[in-house]
């Protein structure tokens, strides 16, 4: 612990202070760019400032594995618009604005729908064979899978079911992964070149699969990054027990760590970036008033810098990266294309189904339905789906290990990101031109209305997809290539960089570093290769990309200052009832008691279930799955009272507490030796070998003096009969306790079975009645008083004059007194 504690400490520190270096540069950046001007190519399609305003993304019932009874239970889950699940016990505590009983931020995550899937990345982390240690009271599972934090089990009753919570579950950690603000013009760029140079300075180039979410939680991963493995060659062979329950402490001890972590780095980034923004007012005047000597300062040092590099550098890009520029365009292209392509057959359907209803003289109120379900088309995570599936195809298998990309889900990421945004764009537009358009001519011939608006949307549709397309095939190349050519080049040019520092006036050495300006010189390098090879493939009309000289203009002057009207209320403009999908939001999310929101994704309605389920059902408990004799072990345990699944620890203290174990054991001490027994704790060596066989090691010992009174010879029990009594009753109990536990899962399983092959009428009946059964059965006494807090072993050295405390055990309803002399230590 104390030298994880030196890691986390000397990371953030380093850190730390490239940050400080990369904001001066990026508020360079920004300043130069405001006074200079300039800007990309013009969008048509308009841009909704707060598309989720008043929105919530969905809301429905799933069972959820609670960890600390090892049971399955009916949870309500909400999804609001900022994408944090919340789970409550029920609909009507999610109504009455109740605390969730969980919150979950996605950011990180990876929504899996198998067990095989989930083992296969348990055993990266530390390898338990192919046996899950939970078992899904269903077939269709839900898992949450972080590489550090928390992992969250679900199941559903079926396979449709699945599908729309797994699309719900993506989207939640596609929004949340994208945590970082563009609007932040200077602390953005600044924290993303700071991690980069960080990670370059240990040897990690390239793309980086955990920059997921806000900063405090990218740096959390960059910390758990080094500190992980390290805490997993240390930890991992000390932990006891068989290998699933080794598997499920390693997963305590990593989310308890990975917890503290966030703690440190959500203060400490707040920290750092306050101190950043107090300098900013005082850099940027002098920015402002030194620009033209800086820019000049620059481009000298540049020069520089170019002679030393520019020749490497155009060899290696002649002999390494251009053969390959054309192949990892065209495997970029391929699925993000046919994805942009799918957006736009969405938007059409959806807008063939409208005109249908105006044909079909559907009315102003179902017109209004369908308007409101198309506002939030973008954010349907199952009718976005389909188009996300095809950028998921996307494999730069053969590329991946040339060019250090540890996957292509960096990019599958961002082209999904930005197709949801090109599709409310599209639909946005669409709104307020049929809205101009209702205004202009009233509502006569809706449907040619729609058909012009339609037209004149999928037009700019088109332009704006290639745009967008092109600018993010350009910036995945760079993102491919630049870190490949920067690993090759700094051996030879890193050395050199430092004389050039001597170049730059002591008054511009803040907003000019020699490590920025060496990878300016790279990237200049490559930037022309890379936008040949882009523009050929728009010359070539290829993935219908637009050339870059065709530009629309003035199509429609004054579209842009539609851009600033809100969105369209259309239930209320069409005078339509109340939409199904609206919910009532509670204190907690909705902003005021009883506030109506519109749900983006309609509920699961399954045959023969009512849903919303309006009582929180509990399903069987699934212990783990045995491993050999697994079976006794765990009865005996649940006999003893130890708790069936302790929480992650949120101390240092507790982490230490499940890696070193703790043996209590009793000893008796002659006459002659009571008075040189004190209480205290010593260190020692030595070796223990427990009941397994295995050997441990002793490295504390604590003494605890307790007086013991004796009894007469005949009110004495010796040890041998106790420890056979002890046998026989938890021999007894525990072969009980297994029989009631398989047929309470055969029994609950059954029903399960049987409840979804049932009536229309008829509701899930809750299954867990066979559990209450044996939770109800009288437990069996305490045998021994074992704990594993820590390694002591306290010792019974002798009595004092104090009052006698007597040790008693109960078996088979008689209280007998035992003289601690007679009883012989075992170590369990």
């Amino acid at each position: 612990i104390r030298q994880a504690e030196i890691t986390f400490k000397s990371l953030l520190t380093a850190f730390s202070d490239v940050y400080e270096q990369q904001y001066a540069v990026a508020l360079f950046n920004t300043v130069r760019y405001e006074i200079e001007g300039g800007g990309g190519t013009q969008s048509q399609l308009l841009h909704r400032k707060d598309p989720l305003a008043g929105r919530f993304i969905f809301s429905g019932s799933l069972f959820q594995y609670l960890e600390e009874n090892r049971k399955w239970r009916n949870r309500f889950v909400s999804v609001p618009n900022s994408y944090i699940i919340s789970l409550y016990e029920s609909k009507t505590a999610h109504e009455r604005g109740l605390h969730p009983k969980m919150t979950i931020n996605c950011a990180g995550y990876k929504a899996l729908t198998s067990m095989e899937e989930y083992m296969e990345l348990i055993n990266a982390s530390l390898p338990v064979g192919n046996n899950p240690f939970i078992k899904c009271a269903t077939e269709f599972p839900l898992i949450l899978w972080h590489p550090y934090a928390r992992h969250h089990y679900f199941c559903v009753m079926t396979e449709k079911e699945q599908k729309k919570w797994h699309a719900v579950l993506q989207d939640c950690v596609r929004h949340t992964n994208n945590g970082l603000p563009e609007e932040s013009t200077v602390q953005t760029p600044a924290f993303t070149d700071a991690l980069r140079l960080h990670r370059q300075a240990k040897g990690h180039y390239g793309t980086w699969d955990m920059m997921c979410g806000q900063p405090p939680q990218i740096l959390a991963n960059l910390v758990m990054e080094t500190l992980h493995p390290e805490l997993r060659n240390v930890i991992g062979p000390r932990l006891k027990g068989k290998m699933q329950q080794k598997q499920r402490n390693w997963m305590l001890i990593s989310d308890a760590v990975y917890k503290q972590v966030l703690t440190q780095t959500t203060g400490q980034y707040d920290a750092l970036a306050e101190a950043c923004e107090a300098q900013r007012v005082s850099l940027d005047a002098r920015l402002r008033t030194d620009m033209d000597q800086i820019i000049t300062s620059k481009e000298h040092v540049n020069n520089k810098i170019r002679a030393l590099v520019l020749p490497k550098a155009e060899q290696l890009l002649r002999n390494s990266v251009q053969p390959y520029i054309s192949s990892i365009l065209e495997a970029l292209m391929e699925p993000t294309s046919r994805g942009f392509s799918e957006v736009r057959e969405v938007f059409f359907r959806e807008l063939v189904e409208i005109s249908k209803n105006s044909l079909n003289g559907g009315g102003k109120e179902k017109l209004g339905e369908h308007m409101e379900r198309l506002s939030m088309l973008a954010f349907h995570p199952v009718k976005m789906q389909s188009s996300y599936e095809k950028v998921e195809q996307l494999n730069l298998e053969g590329l991946q290990q040339r060019f250090d990309v540890s996957s292509p889900s960096v990019f599958v990421s961002r082209a999904q990101i930005l197709m949801r945004e090109q599709m409310d764009n599209a639909v946005y537009t669409f709104e307020q031109l049929l809205q101009q358009s209702l205004e202009a001519q009233g509502e006569e011939d809706m449907c040619k209305n729609i058909q012009r608006c339609q037209d004149r949307v999928l037009k700019k549709y088109d332009y704006d997809s290639s745009t967008v397309r092109k600018k993010f095939f350009r910036e995945a190349l760079l993102q491919i290539i630049i870190p490949y050519m920067l690993q090759q080049l700094s051996p030879t040019c890193s050395p050199e960089l430092p004389r050039f520092k001597e170049l730059i006036f002591e008054d511009f050495s803040r907003f000019l570093l020699v490590e920025n300006l060496f990878e300016e010189v790279v990237l200049q390098s490559v930037s022309k290769d890379i936008m040949m090879a882009v523009k050929e493939a728009a010359v070539q009309r290829r993935h219908n990309l637009y050339r870059d000289s065709i530009i629309l203009t003035n199509s429609d002057p004054n579209l842009h200052l539609l851009g600033e009207n809100p969105s369209v209320d259309w239930a209320t403009k069409f005078g339509g009832d109340e939409l199904e999908g609206s919910v009532n939001v509670g204190g907690i999310e909705g902003g005021g008691s009883g506030k109506r929101r519109r749900q983006v994704v309609s509920m699961i309605q399954l045959d023969g279930v009512p849903l919303p389920y309006e009582s929180c059902l509990e399903v069987p408990g699934v212990e783990l799955i045995p491993e050999e004799d697994a079976e006794m072990s765990e009865g005996l345990e649940e006999d003893m009272g130890l708790p069936e699944d302790p929480k992650s620890p949120d101390s240092v203290n507790e982490i230490r507490d499940l890696i070193n174990p703790v043996v209590e054991m009793v000893l008796p001490v002659s006459e002659e030796s009571q008075s040189d027994a004190t209480n205290g704790t010593e260190p020692t060596t030595g070796i223990v070998t427990m009941e397994d066989g295995v050997h441990e090691v002793v490295t504390h010992v604590t003494t605890v003096v307790d007086d013991v009174p004796s009894k007469s010879p005949r009110e004495k029990s010796s040890p041998q009969t106790i420890l056979q009594q002890l046998i026989g009753s938890k021999k007894q109990e525990a072969e009980k306790v297994e029989h009631q536990q398989e047929a309470a899962i055969k029994n609950a399983i059954e029903e399960i079975e049987i409840a979804v092959q049932e009536d229309d009428s008829e509701r899930i009946a809750e299954v867990s009645a066979t559990n209450s059964d044996y939770e109800s059965s009288p437990k069996p006494p305490l045998a021994t008083d074992s704990s594993y807090s820590g390694f002591q072993s306290p010792t019974n050295e002798g009595l004092d004059e104090g009052e006698p405390q007597p040790i008693t055990n109960s078996l088979n309803g008689e209280d007998k007194i035992i003289d601690p002399v007679e009883v012989e230590v075992l170590l369990a």
